[in-house]
C-alpha cells in the first residue's frame, strides 16, 4: 500500500527536465536574436523548430513507451537533450545551432512523453502533475534571475537545459526497465472516449498556440514597448513564475473539489484578459501585472487539463497525445507571435489571441462537463511456467502436474475479477484455464 502513495520523484524530475525548454522560451529566443546574425522572426522560427521537434517525439512515442521501456526511452531522451542543447550553446554557426536545437527538442519531447505516460498511471495524476509544475516553475524562475548576470552569450539558456538533463539522468535508474512480458495484455485496446479526446487535443493545440504566441515575444514587449532593461524583465518573469508556484500549490490543495470544468473554463477566460493586458503594456506596472496574473493562472489550468486528459485513458495515451498537441501549438507560438506582432503590433496581437482563447474555452469546458464511464481496464495475462507446478509421479512412472480446485479459482478471479461478476465452480476440471 505504501508503494502506491509514495511520491514518484523520478517522474517529477523527468517532467521538470522535459518542460524546461518551453518555460525558458522567451530568454532563449531573445538571446538568439541578440547574439546571432538573425532577425526577430528567424529567432522565433528557431524556437518553433525546437518545440516542433519536441511535439514530434510525443506523437511518435505516444503508444510505444511500454514497447521500448520507460528507463531506456528516458535515458535516450535526456542524453539527446544534453548533447543537442549543449552543442547549440557552444556553437555560433547558425545551421549547426538550428540542427542541434532540434535534436535537443527531440530529447525534451521524449522525456516528457515518458513522464506523461508514467503520471497517467498514478492513482492521483493531478498531484504528480502539480509537483512537476512546481519543480519546473521554481527552476525556471531561478534561471531567469541568474542568467542576466552571467553575460550576454546566446547559449546560456540552452546550456542550462542541457545541464538539467544531465542532472536528472541518474533518476532514470528508478524507472522500470521494461514492462514485464507476463503483464502485457494480449490485445491492444482501442482509445477510449475518442470524441472527447480528439476535441480536447484540437482545443489544446490552439490553447497553447495562443499562450506561447505571447510568451515567445514577452521579452521583446518588456524591452521595447515597456522600455525595461533585461535585468528588470528577468525579475518580472521570475516573480511571475514564483506566483505560478503559489497557483500550483493552490490547485494542489483544492484538488478535485471544484471539478474540472470550472477551473478550465473560468481560468482560460481570465488568462485571455491577462494576455490582452500584457500585450498592451507600456510601463513596468502594467507589464508586471499582466505577466504575473497570467503566469499564476496558466499552470493551474494546465494541471487540470492534463488531469482531464489522463482521466480519459488509464494507460496514458490520451495524456501523451493531448500533451503532444499542446507541444505542437507551443511550437507554432513563437513564429505566430513574431508574425502577428510584426504586422499588427503587440496590442492588436494580444486582442486577437484573447478572442481566440475565449472561443477555445467552450469545447474544453464541454469535454470537462461530459460524464464519462470508467474505461474497461486491460487485464494482464498471467503465465505460469510448468516448472513452477508441483509434480507427482503416477504408478506408471509418468509425471502428472497437480492442480487444485481452490488454486484454479484463485487464478480465475485474479484474471477476471475486475471485469464483472463471475461464478467459478468449486470443482474446476484439472487443467482448466491453462494453455
Amino acid at each position: 500500500m505504501s508503494a502506491r502513495t509514495t511520491t514518484p520523484w523520478p517522474l517529477v524530475a523527468l517532467f521538470t527536465a522535459g518542460y524546461l525548454a518551453p518555460y525558458l522560451l522567451p530568454t532563449t529566443v531573445g538571446r538568439l536574436d541578440a547574439g546571432l546574425p538573425l532577425s526577430t522572426t528567424q529567432a522565433g522560427a528557431i524556437g518553433s523548430a525546437l518545440l516542433l521537434s519536441s511535439a514530434t517525439a510525443g506523437f511518435l512515442l505516444a503508444s510505444r513507451v511500454d514497447r521500448f521501456g520507460p528507463q531506456r526511452l528516458a535515458r535516450t531522451g535526456l542524453l539527446l537533450a544534453a548533447v543537442g542543447y549543449g552543442t547549440a550553446a557552444l556553437s555560433t554557426t547558425v545551421p549547426l545551432v538550428i540542427a542541434s536545437a532540434m535534436i535537443g527538442g527531440l530529447g525534451s519531447g521524449t522525456a516528457t512523453t515518458v513522464a506523461a505516460t508514467g503520471i497517467a498511471a498514478q492513482r492521483d495524476p493531478h498531484r504528480t502533475t502539480t509537483l512537476g509544475l512546481l519543480g519546473v516553475s521554481a527552476l525556471a524562475g531561478t534561471l531567469y534571475l541568474t542568467i542576466p548576470h552571467l553575460g550576454p552569450a546566446h547559449g546560456l539558456p540552452l546550456a542550462a537545459i542541457a545541464c538539467t538533463a544531465l542532472l536528472v539522468l541518474p533518476a532514470t535508474g528508478h524507472l522500470p526497465a521494461r514492462t514485464p512480458a507476463t503483464q502485457r495484455p494480449r490485445t491492444a485496446a482501442p482509445l477510449p472516449h475518442p470524441r472527447s479526446g480528439l476535441v480536447l487535443a484540437a482545443a489544446m493545440l490552439f490553447w497553447s498556440l495562443a499562450q506561447n504566441s505571447l510568451w515567445g515575444v514577452s521579452g521583446r514587449i518588456g524591452l521595447t514597448q515597456a522600455g525595461l532593461t533585461e535585468v528588470t524583465v528577468g525579475a518580472v518573469f521570475a516573480a511571475a513564475l514564483g506566483a505560478g508556484l503559489l497557483g500550483v500549490i493552490g490547485a494542489g490543495a483544492l484538488g478535485p473539489r471544484l471539478g474540472q470544468a470550472w477551473p478550465i473554463g473560468a481560468g482560460t477566460a481570465l488568462i485571455a484578459g491577462c494576455i490582452a493586458l500584457s500585450a498592451a503594456s507600456s510601463d513596468l506596472a502594467s507589464f508586471a501585472t499582466g505577466e504575473i496574473a497570467w503566469n499564476t493562472l496558466y499552470p493551474v489550468v494546465l494541471s487540470y487539463v492534463i488531469g482531464l486528459a489522463a482521466s480519459l485513458d488509464p494507460r496514458g495515451r490520451w495524456a501523451v497525445l493531448v500533451g503532444s498537441a499542446s507541444s505542437l501549438g507551443t511550437a507554432c507560438g513563437p513564429l505566430a507571435g513574431s508574425l502577428l506582432s510584426a504586422r499588427a503590433g503587440f496590442p492588436a496581437m494580444g486582442t486577437i489571441l484573447a478572442l481566440g482563447l475565449l472561443l477555445v474555452t467552450v469545447p474544453m469546458t464541454v469535454v470537462a462537463l461530459r460524464p464519462r464511464r470508467a474505461a474497461q481496464r486491460e487485464h494482464p495475462v498471467v503465465e505460469f511456467p510448468l516448472e513452477a507446478l508441483p509434480v507427482q509421479r503416477t504408478a506408471s512412472g509418468t509425471a502428472a502436474y497437480e492442480t487444485k480446485a481452490y488454486d484454479m479459482k484463485a487464478y480465475d478471479m485474479t484474471a477476471y475479477d475486475m471485469a464483472g461478476p463471475r461464478q467459478v465452480a468449486a470443482t474446476a476440471a484439472p487443467g482448466a484455464g491453462t494453455t
